[in-house]
């Protein structure tokens, strides 16, 4: 309710139990119930990665509600199927990806190479560190499951990469007869599959050994000049 005082300003009502107090309450409920609903859904995708891991790749419902600590109907209502389930943890992988590896913002300023160089290492990194990396590259990339999930982050991989180049040719780094989009896509295919074989061989090679060999094969293929930083350093070389 909204009262007039004698200078003629408008006096809200809001005491308990009035019309304003009512309607402030039921949104504060609101707001509860969807961050707990953000909450037991982070829970049920976290639980869920776990039980992948822990099954080499399979994955029941009633087992990652009874390890989340609800209900199956719940986990069935936040993802509509164990597909959906499986999929969402896929994309949670690939956001942390995306964010710690390909998002630029707050990143340091440096020279061209020096930056993708470091992008490399630190995409094997996250999949040298992350348990759950060898299924998601591996077993899981086929799943009909994840396809969709799958085709976006490799879409965004591909557009990137072609805006990145694109700019590197423009800043003279990356001479203009390279095809920005069949480059891009021979890079990522090579080093998903130079990936795939390291973290599924016996003994991991070594990652800073793995970063010069991916970044040579790249630097070679992309005919980087020298304006690009690439002989700044020793090991950025290439014959």
């Amino acid at each position: 309710m909204i009262r007039r005082t004698t200078t003629g300003r408008a006096n809200f009502d809001l005491s308990p139990g009035s019309e304003i107090d009512t309607e402030l309450n039921s949104i504060q409920r609101q707001d509860q119930k969807m961050t707990a609903a953000i909450a037991t859904r982070e829970r049920l995708v976290r639980t869920a990665q776990e039980e992948l891991i822990r099954t080499h790749g399979h994955l029941e419902m009633q087992a990652v509600a009874k390890r989340a600590q609800v209900s199956v109907g719940l986990a069935y209502h936040h993802f509509g199927s164990k597909a959906g389930l499986i999929a969402a943890v896929v994309e949670a992988f690939y956001s942390r990806l995306d964010g710690e590896v390909f998002n630029d913002a707050g990143q340091p300023s440096e020279d061209w190479a020096n930056r993708e160089r470091r992008r490399i290492a630190s995409y094997i990194a996250f999949h040298y560190n992350h348990p759950f990396a060898p299924l998601v590259i591996g077993a899981l990339s086929r799943a009909p499951e994840v396809l969709d999930v799958e085709r976006a982050f490799t879409n965004r991989q591909l557009a990137g990469g072609v805006r990145m180049l694109e700019a590197a040719q423009r800043d003279g780094f990356v001479p203009d007869h390279i095809d920005p989009h069949l480059t891009i896509a021979l890079m990522i295919g090579g080093i998903r599959q130079a990936l795939i074989g390291a973290l599924t061989s016996k003994r991991r090679p070594d990652p800073e050994k793995l970063t010069d060999e991916i970044w040579a094969f790249m630097a070679g293929a992309l005919c980087l000049t020298a304006g690009s930083g690439i002989e700044k350093n020793g090991r950025d070389k290439v014959a």
